[in-house]
C-alpha cells in the first residue's frame, strides 16, 4: 500500500460512446435487465447503437496522461468497462468493444503506455455487472461470469503491470463469484490493489468505514469526503464537474474547490481520486486543463503537505485540516477567522514555524492550546500551509478534534 498512500492524488478517467449524447455513462441506458437498477432515457436500441458512431479522432493518451502529471497527480484508473457493457480494449472475449467502432484502436492499450511513459502508476476501473447482458444475474450467470473473468483476464495479460483493479457495484445482489476472481486477479498480477465493490451489496457499503473483506485493499466513498480514519485505507472518488462523464457546459470545481478537497481528504488520511470526463472528439476540454494545471502548480509549492503524509493529528474541522510526517505538521488553513487560528494542546513542543511557500508564521504553545497567526497579506488565497517542526514524532501524536474556536482579536 506505500506508494498509494504516497501518492494521495490520481485521476479517474470515465469515457464510452454515451458522450456522443452529453448525458451519464451507463444510467442514462433504459432498462433492458429486470435484475439491474439501470432506469434512464435512452432508449435500449440507441444506447447500445452509439458505439457505431464513436469516433474520438482527437484522442491523443499522451495529451490525457500529462494532464494528470501536470495537476500533481501520480496514478490514473481509466475505465475499461461500465456498466452499459462495452469494452474500450480489443477484446477476443466480448465483440461489443471499441474495435467495431470507426475509431477501431485499443485506447486501453495506448493509455496504458502513456501513463507509464509519463512516470505515473496505472489502473484500470471494471464493473462486473453488464447490464446489456441477459445472462447477468438470471439463470445463465454462471456463464456470465466465465465471460467476466474471461475480460478480466485480457485486461491484467495485456498491458503490462496494472496496480490497481476497481471494481464496481450497483445496489444489487453481487453474485460475481469472489471464491474464484479475486484468485484469478492477485494471481496473474501479484501487487495489484483492489476496491472494496467486488462483493458490495448494497451502495451504502461505499462508505463503510474500517470493515474491509479478506482481498480488500481500501474503501470508496463516493461524492464525498470520506470522515477521518488513520487505520483503514481509503479513497474518496469525485467528480470534477456534476456527472461521471462528460456533459456539455457542466458546470466544473474551481482550483480553490479542488485543493481544498485534496487538502480535507489528505487530512482525514485518505486518497484522492478526481474524475475527468473526455468529450466525444477525445479531448479533455481546455477549461478543465486549466483548472487542472492551476491545482497542479499550487502542488509543485505545496505537494510536500500532501504527498508521503499521513492525516492528522488535528482532525478535518472548519478551519482546514492537517497532515504530517516524521517531526512535522503541516496545517492547511482553508478558512481564518478574526485573530489567531487556535488548535488543540499536543504531547509536542513547537520549535519552529513557518510558511511551506516562505514567509513567516507565528505559533504559540499557551495552556489552552497552540496559536497560530499569520499576517493577512503573507496568507495563501485558497490555503496557507504552516510548517510546526516539533521535538518528537508527529505520527505519535494521537487524532485530536478541532473545535471551531478562533481567539477574539482587540
Amino acid at each position: 500500500m506505500k506508494w498509494w498512500r504516497d501518492a494521495r492524488f490520481g485521476m479517474f478517467i470515465h469515457y464510452g460512446p454515451v458522450t456522443l449524447t452529453g448525458q451519464d455513462i451507463s444510467w442514462s441506458r433504459a432498462n433492458s435487465n429486470p435484475a439491474c437498477p439501470n432506469k434512464g432515457p435512452i432508449p435500449v436500441e440507441v444506447y447500445d447503437n452509439l458505439y457505431k458512431r464513436f469516433n474520438p479522432s482527437s484522442f491523443n493518451a499522451a495529451d490525457w496522461a500529462g494532464v494528470a502529471k501536470d495537476a500533481g497527480m501520480k496514478y490514473v484508473v481509466a475505465i475499461a468497462k461500465h456498466c452499459d457493457g462495452f469494452l474500450l480494449w480489443d477484446s477476443k472475449v466480448d465483440g461489443y468493444n471499441i474495435m467495431a467502432t470507426p475509431f477501431h484502436r485499443d485506447l486501453c492499450a495506448e493509455l496504458a503506455t502513456a501513463v507509464r511513459g509519463a512516470g505515473l502508476r496505472m489502473g484500470w476501473y471494471f464493473s462486473p455487472m453488464d447490464w446489456r447482458d441477459p445472462d447477468c444475474r438470471s439463470a445463465n450467470n454462471d456463464r456470465f461470469v466465465a465471460k467476466m473473468q474471461g475480460e478480466i483476464r485480457e485486461l491484467l495479460t495485456r498491458y503490462g503491470t496494472i496496480d490497481i483493479l476497481w471494481f464496481d457495484a450497483d445496489g444489487n445482489h453481487p453474485d460475481w463469484h469472489p471464491e474464484t476472481t479475486y484468485p484469478l486477479v492477485r494471481g496473474l498480477q501479484p501487487e495489484i490493489l483492489i476496491d472494496n465493490r467486488l462483493e458490495m451489496a448494497s451502495v451504502d457499503e461505499w462508505n463503510h468505514q474500517g470493515k474491509l473483506r479478506k482481498n480488500e485493499d481500501f474503501y470508496t466513498p463516493e461524492q464525498r469526503i470520506g470522515g477521518y480514519d488513520d487505520s483503514t485505507p481509503w479513497e474518496t472518488c469525485m467528480t470534477l464537474g456534476t456527472q461521471w462523464t462528460w456533459k456539455p457546459d457542466d458546470t466544473i470545481k474551481s482550483p480553490a474547490d479542488v485543493i481544498g478537497i485534496l487538502a480535507r481528504t489528505a487530512g482525514g488520511d485518505g486518497n484522492l481520486l478526481l474524475d475527468v470526463g473526455p468529450n466525444s472528439d477525445g479531448i479533455i476540454e481546455p477549461r478543465y486543463v486549466t483548472v487542472l494545471k492551476q491545482v497542479g502548480a499550487w502542488m509543485k509549492t505545496n505537494g510536500e503537505s500532501i504527498y508521503g503524509t499521513r492525516g492528522g493529528p488535528f482532525k478535518p474541522a472548519d478551519f482546514g485540516a492537517s497532515t504530517r510526517r516524521d517531526k512535522t505538521i503541516y496545517v492547511h488553513v482553508l478558512k481564518w477567522s478574526n485573530g489567531p487560528l487556535v488548535l488543540p494542546k499536543i504531547p509536542a513542543k513547537i520549535v519552529s514555524a513557518k510558511l511551506l511557500k516562505g514567509g513567516n508564521a507565528d505559533a504559540k504553545q499557551t495552556e489552552n492550546g497552540i496559536e497560530i497567526s499569520v499576517a493577512p497579506a503573507d496568507r495563501d488565497a485558497i490555503d496557507t500551509v504552516v510548517v510546526l517542526s516539533l521535538d518528537a514524532d508527529a505520527l505519535a501524536i494521537p487524532a485530536i478534534a478541532v473545535t471551531p474556536t478562533v481567539k477574539a482579536t482587540k
